[in-house]
């Protein structure tokens, strides 16, 4: 794999406070958080796949209203069918693996591609056709970098941005068909510093415009769950967030 699977520090961080700018809305038969620019729309898209703590988190819906904010139309779908796992969960018991294979769901719904992709793909189609996009970018945050990676391709995704990520197959990340931007952190059992120079070796193999970022003092999750009243936590914070917009206002736009 270029990077490992999830574990426990997935779920782990600070809530952020703000108010929050967009909606929620229905495609099919799962939920999403919807931001819109205001009047300096560019005409292209976003599509974030979150971390395990889901769409209804107040700290990625910050992150796409800020994305809104530089011109971008946002889309953040349910891709646990209502089975996130809470921030800081602290079940004794809980298998964060058990979980990804749906033990947990009221329905046994796993979250694994057969599950996800669909989900993924709906919400580009309806991205592209209903909202009109005519460029989308994907962003993933931890358990969303593999579909970030799986989904860069024609037809799809146009250009990739993904924050540590978790999952991604070593062969996933050789078929990508798009300029691809990774934001990394210094300690990180889940992105560690072989499998971030394995995928440099693998990112050159592609041909594709790529950039890997390296934060120091934090750890997996900083980007998106990250302590802000840690000046050097919210520095790396904020530095990651420009990271994304700079790599989509160079490919996307």
């Amino acid at each position: 794999m270029a990077s490992n699977p999830p574990g426990d520090c997935c779920y782990k961080g600070v809530k952020h406070e703000g108010d929050i700018t967009g909606r929620y809305e229905n495609l099919d038969d799962f939920e999403v958080y919807v931001s819109e620019p205001k009047g300096n729309a560019n005409g292209n898209g976003i599509l974030i796949i979150t971390d395990v703590i889901g769409h209804r988190n107040t700290n990625v819906q910050l992150i796409a209203d800020q994305l809104a904010a530089n011109g971008y139309f946002v889309y953040v779908p349910d891709v646990f069918y209502g089975d996130p796992i809470t921030l800081n969960m602290s079940k004794p018991d809980f298998d964060i693996m058990k979980w990804l294979q749906g033990e947990y769901h009221p329905k046994k719904t796993s979250h694994t591609p057969p599950v996800v992709d669909p989900i993924v793909e709906k919400s580009i189609k309806e991205m592209r056709g209903k909202y009109n996009c005519k460029k989308v970018g994907i962003v993933g945050y931890c358990f969303g970098g593999k579909y970030v990676v799986r989904f860069l391709k024609p037809g799809q995704a146009d250009v990739g941005y993904t924050a540590h990520p978790s999952f991604v197959d070593e062969e996933e990340l050789e078929a990508i068909k798009g300029p691809l931007s990774i934001s990394a952190a210094e300690t990180d059992h889940i992105f560690p510093e072989d499998k971030r120079h394995k995928s440099e070796e693998i990112l050159k193999k592609t041909g594709q415009p790529y950039q890997i970022n390296l934060y120091s003092g934090v750890e997996h999750g900083f980007s998106v769950r990250g302590d802000p009243a840690k000046r050097h936590v919210q520095f790396a914070k904020e530095s990651a967030f420009l990271q994304a917009v700079q790599w989509f206002e160079e490919y996307l736009k």
